[in-house]
């Protein structure tokens, strides 16, 4: 079975593509709602160079990896998160064994059908830029979806990019059952810059 491992919240995987986890990813929201009325963001950029990105996550972030398989193979994918509000945000790396275009295209099928399952819906994404830490720009793709989800069939929206570069295919999401602020999604997504 496909299983994403797209988000972390207090050092625990919540199975995004699986069904029975579904329940961790709202109570993880939900206890960041709990944390405070107005979210605060504490915005600090995080440089990593094991991965090969940098980004601007807006509470100090969580770090995780599990192993995953795609297309037949074992490989890790390693995750940063950060709560504000009831907003969960992301980076998610996975590490291919090679920099095969068609293992990146299956890993990128993988991260996308994982987040889009998480909310019942068919995964819609559409090309977008991601920017280059030198300058410059590599073609990724971007997803918003919204769709309910958990036992309780609570709305939440998922704002994603995706990109493959090398041996790495990353996912920058979102994770909230409210709309995140237009501006706080703009400085996460790019500020998010690849090496």
């Amino acid at each position: 079975m496909n299983r994403t491992f797209a988000f972390a919240s207090a050092g625990r995987f919540v199975r995004l593509a699986a069904r029975p986890l579904r329940a961790a990813l709202c109570a993880s929201l939900a206890a960041g709602a709990l944390l405070a009325c107005t979210p605060a963001y504490d915005w600090r950029t995080i440089m990593n160079n094991d991965d090969g990105y940098e980004v601007t996550l807006p509470a100090k972030p969580r770090s995780d990896e599990r192993e995953i398989r795609i297309a037949g193979q074992s490989m890790k994918m390693k995750m940063q998160t950060a709560e504000a509000g009831d907003a969960l945000f992301a980076v998610g790396t996975v590490v291919l064994p090679s920099a095969d275009p068609a293992l990146q295209r299956a890993a990128l099928d993988f991260l996308q059908h994982g987040l889009a399952s998480n909310v019942n819906v068919p995964p819609s994404a559409r090309a977008t830029q991601i920017e280059l830490a030198t300058g410059g720009r590599v073609l990724g793709s971007e997803m918003e979806v919204k769709g309910m989800s958990g036992e309780k069939r609570e709305a939440h929206s998922i704002h994603a990019r995706f990109v493959a570069r090398g041996v790495h295919v990353y996912q920058v999401a979102i994770v909230s059952s409210k709309e995140t602020p237009r501006e706080q999604a703009e400085q996460f997504f790019t500020s998010f810059k690849l090496y």
